[in-house]
């Protein structure tokens, strides 16, 4: 490279540290703004889901009275909603408002034979004053289905024939009962309807008449049923989504969004957009856990959706279960009752929200905040995550500190022109693994530095503590340099409704040890980075070798299954999660303050005085980026991310200080019994 190429790279790297902190700084209104925005919102829906309840309310001896007790033990357990769903001829007679019969079984009623080429299904009304709510909704749903619907009646008893097979019928979708959710409003509970993309075409007009119903009952959100919201199918071809958003936004209803759902329901992030993020985000417990779950998981399971993932409706569903130990059929509601009340043994869910600050009631969507002239504050917080990008590279490659600063900010204005969101997330992605990259390899010069000013004179263990302790807040903070960055960038509503979410997880946890790793072995010990590589390809393979790769391959596999949302967790550890949590409030996370942290600690202590313990830093670089990583879960409140990455941080230190006390004392009785087998000899 040309000298004065040289010159001017080794001045810029001085100025785009201080673009950095500009950057940084700018990013700091962005910060407060959504501080604010999480701020705004903290009421929750504990949300039961009906159909269960009327389900396994038919199982029991008296379905009605049954499910009146259980809806006053859940109201006063906490149970502040209830979900009802698209109505259907099965839910309709588990409700008792209708009997439901195949052809052979009305022609048993007529007393006659059913002809063979009858294959409808027979309703009859149970409750003349319910019919003429009732009749209508059946009519125009099977209609709506293709079926004709004719009157019929038995034994002074008015119904209808449909025709249509009586399994087929049974399951068909029809407007959400209004009989049951003026029941449930005039009981105290807001109602949420979970309609579905099951009729097709989709209907505007019908649809404004539920939601105008459902708007004379309070409702303030919905949420879906199957894999697509409503007006999705084959309606979307024609704006069904964009009509539906408009239905909702007519009558001020908004939409709850299911997390962790294994395919997220089409048409979602659509219709969100639409309504302007009219939305909450909601968590379900499944039918088949809640039977098995334990009453303390489900406990911590819930507080948990809330507090850390900014959950704002928690739907209970239930089942009844053939249960041959105890020889009867039971079902979880009592369970469910003693979670959200708590017992002798547990404050219980209701209690422990309070505690955090939140109380039950009709939750409302985030309500934005924006930050003054947030997109230049933002323009200049992504100026400042390139020029951090710009010097983490010249770290490894100083030649091409200028090119690269030149090709990354004129790619990254054409790819914001093409795609902005791509752009965001890329360059979100690239600052995160440049801060604790950067911050490492720096800390790793420092130390270089201070062992060979030292000489051979050995630096004292209290020097080197100190000197530890230093460099651990130095190179932290560096790390944390791209917090700013990641918040101001990803600052939009969808990323903290996931409807949007931050990309490349498993590349933070993996290039910054690797980077770092890279520079350890080829940087900076005595020789070229050509030298050094020449001289780790020739020495010799062993058997040695061979087993520390693949222990090194193994225990990679495994760092990756813990890294993302989907991470795998044992039971135990859930448990040793659910103490730390009751312990301290906010759970700092595990792979920081008992791996990353201490390891980094000590591997600093050590390295000041021995050049191996520079392997410890690249284990321990896992610390570092985690705080990173910690705040690229953004649906996670930022000061909840803020405590539980100081509150790691300190239980690692602490943890450090005890190995290092052992150290000290191990190297201390080691030196004595060296001195004294020398004397002896």
């Amino acid at each position: 490279m040309p000298q004065w190429l040289n010159t001017w790279n080794s001045r810029l790297a001085k100025w785009l540290w201080w673009i950095v902190l500009v950057g940084v700084v700018a990013a700091l209104p962005v910060m407060y703004a959504r501080v604010q925005t999480e701020s705004s919102s903290d009421k929750v829906a504990i949300v039961m889901d009906y159909r269960d309840l009327l389900q396994i309310g038919n199982t029991q001896a008296n379905p009605q009275a049954f499910v009146q007790e259980q809806l006053k033990l859940l109201k006063d357990a906490g149970v502040n909603g209830m979900a009802v769903f698209e109505s259907t001829l099965e839910e309709l007679s588990w409700a008792t408002e209708v009997n439901v019969y195949n052809a052979s079984q009305a022609a048993l009623l007529e007393g006659r034979v059913s002809p063979t080429e009858d294959n409808g299904t027979y309703v009859i009304f149970n409750n003349p004053e319910h019919e003429q709510v009732l009749r209508p909704i059946i009519e125009w749903a099977f209609k709506h289905h293709g079926a004709d619907v004719t009157n019929w009646s038995v034994k002074d008893h008015s119904g209808l024939r449909i025709n249509m097979g009586y399994d087929d019928a049974y399951l068909r979708p029809m407007q959400p009962n209004p009989i049951a959710m003026k029941m449930l409003k005039d009981a105290g509970f807001q109602i949420v309807p979970r309609l579905s993309d099951r009729f097709d075409p989709f209907d505007a007009a019908e649809m404004d008449k539920w939601l105008q119903s459902f708007q004379d009952l309070g409702v303030s959100r919905i949420v879906f049923d199957g894999d697509a919201v409503t007006g999705f199918g084959k309606g979307m071809k024609f704006g069904g989504v964009q009509r539906f958003a408009n239905e909702l936004k007519a009558h001020n209803i908004g939409v709850a969004i299911f997390e962790n759902l294994k395919v997220p329901q089409k048409g979602m992030a659509n219709l969100a957009n639409l309504l302007k993020y009219n939305a909450i985000r909601a968590h379900s417990v499944g039918e088949a856990e809640m039977t098995t779950i334990k009453n303390p998981v489900l406990e911590d399971r819930l507080v948990l959706a809330v507090k850390d993932r900014s959950i704002r409706l928690l739907y209970l569903n239930a089942i009844a279960v053939r249960d041959a130990v105890k020889g009867k059929v039971s079902h979880p509601l009592g369970n469910i009752i003693d979670v959200l009340h708590g017992d002798e043994e547990s404050k219980g869910v209701v209690h422990q929200l309070k505690d955090f600050g939140y109380e039950l009631g009709v939750p409302n969507a985030f309500d934005v905040h924006k930050a003054p002239q947030e997109t230049i504050l933002r323009g200049l917080a992504a100026l400042g995550a390139i020029a951090l990008c710009a010097l983490t590279l010249g770290l490894f490659l100083p030649s091409l500190l200028l090119p690269v600063l030149v090709i990354g900010s004129i790619g990254g204005a054409g790819l914001y022109v093409l795609n902005s969101t791509l752009m965001v997330q890329a360059l979100a992605l690239f600052a995160a693994i440049a801060a604790p990259t950067a911050s490492v390899v720096l800390l790793i010069k420092r130390l270089r530095v201070l062992r060979e000013s030292a000489g051979n004179e050995p630096i004292s263990g209290s020097r080197r503590l100190g000197g530890a302790v230093l460099l651990l807040v130095r190179t932290t903070i560096l790390s944390m340099a791209a917090i700013p960055f990641i918040v101001a960038l990803l600052n939009h509503i969808s990323y903290s409704l996931v409807l949007q979410q931050f990309r490349g997880v498993s590349l933070l946890h993996l290039v910054p040890i690797g980077l770092v790793a890279l520079y350890v072995f080829l940087y900076g010990s005595g020789d070229t980075v050509l030298g050094n590589t020449k001289r780790i390809l020739s020495m010799p393979l062993t058997v040695l070798w061979i087993v520390g790769i693949g222990i090194l391959g193994a225990a990679g596999m495994y760092y990756l299954t813990r890294t993302g949302n989907a991470g795998q967790v044992s039971g135990l550890e859930m448990q040793f999660r659910s103490i730390l949590e009751n312990t301290f409030g906010v759970r700092p996370r595990t792979k920081e303050f008992l791996l990353g942290h201490p390891l980094f600690f000590v591997g600093i202590f050590l390295a000041l005085r021995y050049r191996w313990a520079m392997v410890l830093l690249i284990a321990g670089t896992i610390g570092q980026l985690s705080i990173v990583d910690t705040f690229a879960h953004i649906h996670t409140p930022l000061l909840l991310s803020l405590i539980r990455i100081f509150l790691g941080l300190g239980i690692g230190v602490l943890i450090g200080l005890a190995i290092i006390a052992v150290w000290q004392i191990g190297e201390k009785v080691w030196d004595r019994w060296v001195r004294g087998a020398r004397s002896a000899v």
